[in-house]
């Protein structure tokens, strides 16, 4: 049975990582929060973007509840791809504040039904779905891009928030980085024969 206690354990998980997703633009110039840092173009910004136009969908109209503000269908081809990066004209702060928009209007809509709560989600191949669906995949999709902001901010500036326990890293300067990435590629080269030829 699902219960009350896994909505709240979903829904605490899932505010706290929209929290460390906007987290990662702290500091950064509009051109580093904006670059591609990947050959598909990801960026940081876009990253935030893409997430409040997918939880305004999935709380919004998956369950009849739409987002007031105007978000790209999901259906409309022309619009793919627009919500994963951000125009020179789109402001840092009109996308932050969007998105914590977005988590109010969805909070809202978690905190009005209950985990068992039926929805429709269109795109998917078996539409009919439960809010405990969507909040898994939320959480899921959400964690996924934290952990690609935290790879791209750590390639910009070396900000690491969190190690993999989730404890921030505390103590550790750069030569303890520099260090470790040395024992690592040591380890690498001695794993594969192939480098030992040379």
């Amino acid at each position: 049975m699902i219960d009350e206690f896994a909505k709240e354990y979903l829904h605490s998980d899932l505010r706290e990582i929209r929290e460390a997703m906007v987290r990662k633009l702290d500091g950064l110039s509009e051109y580093d929060i904006r670059r591609p840092l990947t050959s598909t173009g990801t960026n940081l910004l876009g990253l935030v973007k893409h997430l409040s136009v997918s939880e305004s969908r999935y709380f919004g109209e998956v369950f009849d509840r739409p987002f007031p503000e105007p978000v790209p269908r999901w259906d409309d081809l022309e619009q793919r791809g627009t919500d994963l990066w951000a125009t020179e004209h789109e402001t840092r702060e009109e996308i932050t504040s969007r998105y914590q928009r977005v988590w109010e209007h969805a909070d809202a809509t978690i905190a009005a039904l209950t985990i068992d709560s039926p929805g429709r989600v269109p795109w998917w191949p078996r539409p009919d779905v439960l809010l405990f669906n969507v909040l898994v995949h939320i959480l899921t999709e959400t964690s996924r891009h934290a952990g690609h902001a935290d790879i791209l901010r750590e390639q910009l500036d070396g900000a690491v928030e969190m190690d993999a326990a989730g404890m921030a890293r505390r103590g550790q300067d750069a030569a303890f980085w520099e260090n470790r990435r040395a024992e690592i590629e040591r380890a690498a080269k001695a794993a594969d024969p192939a480098t030992q030829r040379s």
